[in-house]
Parts: C-alpha cells; structure tokens; sequence
C-alpha cells in the first residue's frame, strides 16, 4: 500500500477531487499556504499498483507531471472504500517514479561500489583457489552488482539516460574491478608462496566450474535476470537475489584474473566467455521482462526514444549473445577434446610401462603444460611433463620417445615429452634424478 501527497495548482482542485470520487478513492485536502502557484495539498491511500494509473488519470485534469509528488509506504489503511479500490488492482507492480527511485537507490555510490566490489573479488579468488564454495557464496552476498544492471535496464525503459549511463558505467567498472582484483591478489598469492610450490589453481574444482562453460550455464544468469525483476517492480527483498545475479558475474571475472596470473590463456578464454554470457543474458532477460510488464516513460516523445533505444540494445545484446553461443559451444567441444586427451593419455603412459623392459618404473604423476587445443589455439607444440619413480633415479633408453609415438599413433598429436625420474626408495634431500626430453620431429631435441 501506498499513501500519495500532491500539490494541486490553482484552479484545478475540483477536478481531481472528482476524479478521485470516481475511483472511489478517500482523500484528505489540506490548505497550501507555502507556495502561491498552489492552493491545496491532497493526500490518499492507494493499492502499490493503483499509484501509476491514478496518477496519470489527475495528470489529465491538470496536476503537472514534474510536480509535487510524494509516495510513501503505508503499514495499514482502515477504510471500507479502500478495501473496494484495493479489488480493483491486484496487480502488484510499482509505478514509474518508484521504480526509478528503487534503482537509483540500489546502485550504490561510487565509493562505496568501488570498495565493496574490490573486497568481493578478493573473497572470492580465496574460496576459488581454496576451493572452498563457503567462502565464494560470502563474497557474493557482499558484491554490490545487481543495482548496475537493473539500473540500465530501468534507464532504458523509461528513458532516463542519467540512470542507463551510470548503470552501464558501473557495470563496466565492477567487471574491470573484479578482473584486476583478481589478478592482483592471485600474484600475490603467487609470488609470496601462500600456496605449495607448484600449485595449478587450473585444476582445482572450484575454478574447473568455471572453466567449462557450457549452454546450461545460461540458466543461473537468466534466472537471476527473472528474480531481479521481479524483486524490483514488486518491491522485496533484493539481497538474496543480488547475491544470485552475483555467482553469475564475480567468480568467472576472479577466474579470468587467476588465469592471467598463472598464464593460462586458455582458462582466460573459457572463463571471460562465461562472464560476457552471464552478463548480457542478466541484461537481456533484465530489458525484456520489464518492457513487457509495461512500463514506459510519461511523454509521448520520450516513449518514442525508449522504445527506439530498447530495441536497439535488446538486438544487439541478442545478437551477441548469438556469437558468443557460438563461441561458447566450441570451447565446450575444446574442453571436452582437452578432457579426453588427458583420459587418454593416463591410459597410453600405462600402456607403455606395462611393458616388459619397464617392469621397474612405476608412473607417479603427470601433467599437461600445453594442451593440443591450447597448441592449436596460441600455435605452441604440445607439451606433457612425466614424474616416475625408477630405481636409481635412472630412465630406460627411449621410454620418452616411446611414449610420444604410441600418443601419436593412439591420438595423432605430436607431443613433446619430458620425463622426469626419481629414486623415491632414497631420502628426499638424496634423491638421483634424470630427465629426458623428446620433441616432436621438426625440432631438435634438448
């Protein structure tokens, strides 16, 4: 419920007290005695949803549109005739002028966006890299980005380009912001050795859900772009569904900035196509829900520039996101590619050691420095590092080049091999080492 202050001018009070006896909605006039262009104050209650038709009916019978208007909430309203003008409107939706005040209020200041969006990213690179889903859903109850997309969408809508730029600005800013905290609190992570040496945030689960975008991931940021909505035009709680809007946008931008810092381009690739999808899938359902619901600016001319420039943005966020499907669905087949070269190199290494003059090595580890698709997409050689365990820290003769051609024939990559043996039966700090690499045929090898 509402409760609505206007200041009638001169001359048209009789007007608007009949069309308010019309709706059948009470009312109290009070004499105006400030302002000389005024001769009453006229206060009632209305249903949230009645605030924008009533007062576009007064409008018509002369109360200004750029004038004295308050619109307050109301605990109770004991009226029988309320009670009848409240079965009229069921509907729950706000007017205009408060769903311009509620986005402007939720897009914070400044400083306070810089801040908050800065201590988010940081949270959430820790819970990333601690692979720890705790600490990722703390900081996005913290991130302040659903005021920036409402707020461009509201500001298209109702064509106020004040509120489209600042929303549009802050979502380009937190983006940047979370990106560049991420990075920067991953270096140090990095450099001050907070994690073991030799530390892969690429295969830690945590970061692995970001890193395989796929058409599913679309869900999260559509939903949130339903429930943000919803939450503004009806007037609750936007918490929970900004932290919603939240998982969707912070920890793709903190995953790119720990791809940066561990150089991973293709990490970078996967995680910043799902952070461009979340965000123009937020805007896009953001645009569209409220257009549909109605809402349009007072003046016939700035409803002929809304319309125009909500078109506009909704074919070119459509559009977009149309490429980025596209992309989005290769680097789903890349990852799978990836995915399945790794299962079946485990395999092919196997294979190999089965063998009867490798009786004695006894694979430990392996890892994947450059991937085929990586190779194929940055023009680098394939590349795998073998850690096995040899008595003596010694290698069989041609074990690496034997493992490069049974993944060339199994596979058809040419992958450079680097094996690495060590004596684990000896002390860690006695420890015989040998390392043996083979290239591929074009290069010499080391």
């Amino acid at each position: 419920m509402r409760l609505v202050h206007v200041l009638i001018p001169i001359g048209r009070l009789e007007d608007v007290l009949d069309e308010l006896d019309d709706e059948g909605i009470d009312y109290a006039v009070s004499e105006e005695i400030g302002r000389g262009e005024y001769e009453a104050q006229v206060s009632f209650p209305l249903p949230t949803s009645a605030v924008e038709p009533v007062l576009t009916r007064l409008r018509g019978v002369g109360l200004e549109e750029a004038g004295y208007t308050i619109v307050v909430s109301a605990e109770t309203v004991v009226s029988k005739r309320f009670a009848e003008t409240k079965k009229k409107y069921t509907d729950l939706s706000l007017s205009r002028a408060e769903l311009v005040s509620r986005a402007e209020d939720m897009a914070p200041p400044l400083s306070t966006f810089v801040v908050m969006t800065i201590v988010s990213a940081v949270v959430a690179t820790t819970g990333l890299l601690s692979n720890s889903a705790a600490v990722i859903i703390g900081a996005m109850i913290i991130a302040p980005v659903m005021g920036p997309a409402i707020s461009a969408s509201v500001g298209s809508v109702l064509y106020e380009p004040k509120l489209f730029r600042r929303g549009v600005g802050l979502q380009v800013l937190g983006v940047l912001l979370a990106i560049a905290s991420g990075l920067v609190f991953s270096l140090l992570v990095k450099e001050t050795l907070l994690v073991p040496p030799g530390f892969n945030p690429i295969e830690v689960p945590q970061v692995q859900e970001r890193l395989t975008p796929n058409i599913l991931s679309l869900v999260l940021a559509v939903g949130a772009g339903v429930a943000a909505v919803f939450s503004l035009t009806r007037g609750v709680s936007s918490v929970l569904v900004g932290a919603m809007i939240a998982v969707a946008l912070v920890p793709p931008a903190a995953t790119v900035g720990i791809g940066i810092a561990w150089d991973a381009p293709l990490a970078i690739l996967e995680a910043g196509t799902l952070l461009l999808v979340n965000i123009l899938a937020v805007n896009l359902v953001a645009l569209s829900l409220l257009w549909v619901s109605g809402y349009r600016p007072v003046s016939e001319g700035d409803a002929g520039y809304a319309r125009k420039r909500t078109i506009q943005l909704l074919g070119i966020i459509t559009f977009s996101l149309l490429v980025l499907g596209v992309i989005l669905s290769g680097v789903t087949l890349l990852s799978i590619a990836d995915a399945q070269f790794k299962q079946n190199l485990n395999t092919e290494i196997a294979d190999v050691l089965s063998q009867q003059r490798y009786q004695n090595v006894r694979l430990v580890e392996v890892h994947i420095d450059v991937s085929p698709v990586q190779g194929l997409l940055f023009s680098e050689d394939p590349e795998v590092t073998i850690l096995v365990d040899s008595p003596g820290g010694v290698l069989p003769s041609g074990l690496a080049e034997a493992i490069r051609t049974t993944i060339k024939e199994e596979q058809g990559y040419d992958v450079i091999v680097l094996i690495e043996a060590v004596d684990a039966s000896r002390p860690a700090d006695d420890e015989a080492t040998m390392t043996e690499r083979v290239a591929v045929p074009s290069r010499v090898a080391i």
